[in-house]
């Protein structure tokens, strides 16, 4: 979504437009796919290569939506001794991740689904649980981005970060004019753009956030092959797509307009804009006032963020 040309201090960015209901629908039959959507995988990778620059070793690592994010191994092997617990966001995935947790023992907690898209954190993780959290192709999903940031926020010991990706509003962007020229409504949703998404999280009360983007084509030699991935990877959560259900002559005509993506080498192409983003959780500041009062708790808190300082 562009900015205004002149953005003022009220400038907030708009949320995603994304169909809650569809949204579960969605969670529970990518649940009972064999595996995780293919392209997950190699989003974690290319995340995990990432993780270097971050000095700190947490003791805690929180993945949000882990069975679909693909990252079990990869975050095993980053961080070997860490504790490594899970938030699904609906039951049928926490099945899955149980099933998992049965088969390769990634986890050392399966908590339970977290209300989504009602945004809400699993009573047993508590405050402050993690000194990383991790979700990887899920910010582009939910209804409430803001709610869900702030969650992760609370989520996050002081100190911890926050590391993820998502899709940005230039995916899918051929498939647009097509759906305009044959009167079916949006392909997708408007996911936010990355510069939106960093002001998201300094709202939610993030520090330092570093956000950075990058666009690859997807190629297919057959239209059936490409909406085959397509559905692996999800559905279409846009409130204004096409109302009805689809006809086998609505695929027959879908497979014919894709034919017009195909490149000079004969593929067809798809492209895609990933953002990747972190975020750290800094010592609570205190509000100035006439007289102030400090918790013990919060005291130490300051104090131990001060000596870190030093």
């Amino acid at each position: 979504m562009s900015p205004p040309d002149e953005p003022t201090d009220a400038r907030r960015p708009e949320r995603q437009q994304i169909d809650a209901r569809a949204l579960v629908h969605h969670l529970r039959r990518l649940a009972r796919a064999d595996d995780p959507p293919w392209l997950h995988a190699e989003i974690s990778r290319r995340m995990a290569e990432r993780l270097p620059v971050i000095k700190l070793q947490p003791e805690r690592v929180l993945q949000w939506s882990a069975f679909l994010g693909g990252s079990g191994e990869d975050l095993c092997q980053a961080y070997p001794q860490a504790t490594q617990l899970l938030v699904e966001p609906v039951p049928a995935l926490r099945e899955r991740s149980l099933a998992q947790h049965k088969k390769k023992g990634w986890w050392q907690q399966v908590l339970r689904a977290a209300a989504e898209p009602a945004v809400s954190l699993p009573s047993q993780a508590g405050e402050g649980v993690a000194q990383l959290l991790w979700a990887n192709m899920y910010l582009h999903l939910s209804p409430d981005p803001e709610a869900l940031l702030k969650l992760w926020h609370r989520a996050l010991a002081v100190d911890g970060f926050v590391m993820f990706s998502c899709l940005g509003p230039d995916s899918l962007r051929e498939l647009r004019p097509l759906y305009e020229a044959l009167g079916w409504g949006l392909p997708g949703p408007e996911w936010i753009d990355m510069h939106d998404v960093g002001d998201m999280l300094v709202g939610a009360g993030f520090a330092d956030p570093v956000m950075d983007q990058e666009r690859i084509t997807l190629t297919w030699g057959e239209p059936e092959r490409l909406l085959s991935d397509l559905r692996a990877l999800g559905g279409n959560l846009s409130p204004a797509r096409h109302p009805g259900l689809r006809s086998r002559a609505w695929r027959g005509r879908l497979l014919q307009a894709l034919e017009g993506l195909r490149g000079q080498d004969g593929r067809l192409q798809l492209g895609l804009e990933l953002v990747y983003g972190h975020a750290f959780k800094p010592v609570p500041k205190l509000k100035v006032a006439a007289e102030t009062r400090v918790s013990l708790d919060q005291m130490r808190t300051m104090v131990r963020g001060a000596g870190k300082e030093s």
